[in-house]
């Protein structure tokens, strides 16, 4: 019920602008747009495969470049630039005793994607995604096996360029953007394609503020 009333809420609000926008006629719905936008990621994984492998997700930032090319009054194309922090707290077994880490994944986040209009204050995106591996850093934590276990972990050929899928929407305010995208990773953390220890792909929401300059 919660859900449904956030909905209509919403809804009646885009209708409020609409109604507003069509009194001072401004639909910029066919201009070229660029902008910057600041944010953060709730990232966790998905399609994890490990030995009892559990994982809780982590907050990170996400900021970046953004460009809207119109295709017209209701399509338009918007790639973007952003510098992407993902990563989760993990646990599970391997070669027999327990292990914990926490792991943050730095990347450069390319999404190309389609834009519906179907008014001029709510943008609807869906598109691929590259990401490209900047940085990684990881914490450790290793029962008796801890040499075994470590080398296991420092064995892996981290993937660096991963594809991936992001959807959301942008509601526009005058020159502010406020943006909601959820996505996941297609490609799996693996460039060898090891399984001795975790596998998974990323999956994450992500919440920016944006301006239009």
């Amino acid at each position: 019920m919660k859900k449904i009333l956030l909905i209509l809420g919403v809804c009646m609000g885009c209708l409020v602008l609409e109604s507003t926008a069509q009194t001072s006629g401004n639909d910029n719905r066919e201009r070229i747009t660029a902008g910057l936008k600041v944010g953060l990621n709730r990232s966790n994984v998905w399609d994890a495969q490990g030995q009892d492998f559990r994982a809780d997700a982590k907050t990170g930032f996400a900021g970046g470049l953004f460009v809207g090319i119109p295709l017209g009054k209701y399509f338009g194309f918007q790639p973007e630039l952003l510098l992407s922090r993902k990563g989760f707290k993990g646990n599970g077994t391997l070669l027999g005793t327990g292990y914990s880490f926490s792991r943050t994944s730095t990347f450069i986040d390319i999404p190309l994607q389609l834009q519906v209009k179907p008014i001029r204050f709510v943008t609807l995106l869906i598109g691929p995604q590259f990401s490209h591996l900047f940085k990684e850093h990881n914490s450790y934590t290793f029962g008796s096996n801890s040499t075994e276990q470590e080398e296991a972990f420092e064995k892996i050929e981290a993937r660096k360029n991963v594809l991936g899928f992001v959807g959301g929407v942008d509601l526009n305010i005058n020159r502010f953007v406020i943006s909601g995208r959820f996505g996941y990773d297609l490609l799996n953390n693996h460039g060898d394609g090891s399984t001795t220890v975790p596998r998974y792909k990323n999956q994450w929401l992500q919440l920016t503020f944006g301006l239009k300059i």
